[in-house]
């Protein structure tokens, strides 16, 4: 894979950070205990049913013997077949925990084979089910996010494979839904059963916690690795990424300023923020070569968000992934700095706003600091 200002665009499935749950963890099971549960190529089944209202015509279960199985939804990617470069980031973790380029089928061709529904207000999801009653790996959509979409954007899709290979255990495969515009909790993993409903309030995991299970991605930017020192008169680069989410992003800022104490605490109505300086950081450009970047030999037209003509990004940094983002810092005198990082969204909000309510997803602004011997 390819590398932007010698940074790894897209991860490696195997470095994406593991934030499961669940007792045991489903990518923990070995031998009869994965087939049992349905967690291979082979044995894998996604059941499709109404309940509550709802109508379908054929409801495709295991009961029946007619539940979709893997090749049939390979079989159907072959004709509905949607590639897409998304980072994964939870609601309550604060750093995106990897990107990747997932290939699938959108959510909509996949309730087509069974048959005509109707009187569907919701879908509800599930993944595999452990023994551990508090983490059932479930969430819902509306029936207008599954079935419409902008012209500029893509829906829900049934994700089979993640950077050109199937997806692993770890990653929620065989098979995982993936919501482009939302936190990691609404792409459940090891998808397995898909209800219609004419129930219209949200169903998710985390629920009871009181997230939010409809937040959109955050447009925020995070600070790499731990404090920094440096020596005067040398030069300090500061480097991190910036999550895009649905407003897009305009501009990276920082903002340097000697340390003003209480270990670099600052309340949201300190005066301070209003007086602060930002300035603007270097985002890293995309690549010029995209066929170097990208896995598999993926090209860049059958990429959702590039333009077929010219191979190209529609706009830079792309929704839903994340960019790089640099400063280089020289001049600075010896003493100890507090360094803060924000990104500005194409409305012009400054993050943490328009949404910094951390139940709907967290983007604080962060801080490090920079100690000049």
């Amino acid at each position: 894979m390819g590398a932007t200002n010698n940074r790894t665009f897209l991860t490696n499935p195997a470095q994406f950070r593991d934030v499961s749950r669940g007792n045991p963890r489903p990518h923990s099971l070995k031998g009869d205990d994965l087939v049992r549960a349905r967690l291979t190529p082979d044995t894998w089944r996604l059941e499709i049913m109404a309940e509550g209202g709802s109508t379908i015509a054929t409801p495709l279960t295991l009961e029946k013997r007619n539940a979709i199985d893997f090749a049939t939804l390979e079989k159907l990617g072959r004709q509905h077949n949607v590639k897409m470069m998304k980072a994964i980031q939870c609601l309550n973790i604060a750093q995106p925990l990897g990107q990747g380029l997932w290939e699938g089928v959108p959510l909509r061709e996949v309730l087509k084979l069974a048959g005509r529904f109707n009187n569907v207000r919701r879908i509800y999801y599930w993944g595999f089910h452990n023994n551990d009653a508090k983490q059932v790996f479930q969430s819902s959509l509306t029936y207008t996010q599954v079935m419409d979409a902008a012209p500029d954007d893509l829906g829900p899709f049934v994700a089979y494979r993640l950077n050109g290979h199937p997806i692993s255990l770890e990653r929620g495969g065989p098979v995982r839904m993936l919501v482009p515009w939302a936190h990691g909790f609404k792409s459940v993993k090891w998808l397995q059963r898909i209800v219609l409903t004419n129930e219209y309030r949200a169903m998710d995991t985390y629920a009871a916690a009181n997230n939010d299970p409809e937040s959109y991605l955050k447009t925020a930017a995070y600070i790499d690795g731990n404090d920094v020192n440096g020596r005067a008169g040398q030069v300090v680069t500061m480097t991190g990424t910036a999550m895009v989410g649905l407003p897009g992003l305009k501009r990276v800022e920082y903002w340097l300023r000697p340390t003003a104490g209480a270990h670099g605490a600052l309340e949201a109505d300190d005066p301070a923020w209003a007086a602060a300086r930002w300035m603007p950081c270097t985002i890293a450009p995309p690549p010029k070569d995209w066929g170097g970047t990208l896995p598999g030999g993926t090209l860049p037209r059958d990429v959702f968000g590039f333009d077929p003509k010219t191979g190209q990004p529609r706009e830079w940094p792309m929704r839903y992934s994340w960019a790089y983002w640099s400063v280089t810092l020289d001049k600075l005198a010896a003493g100890t700095y507090e360094f803060r990082v924000r990104t500005v969204d194409k409305h012009d909000f400054a993050q943490p706003e328009p949404r910094p309510y951390p139940k709907s997803g967290r983007n604080d602004v962060q801080m490090k600091t920079i100690t000049v011997t």
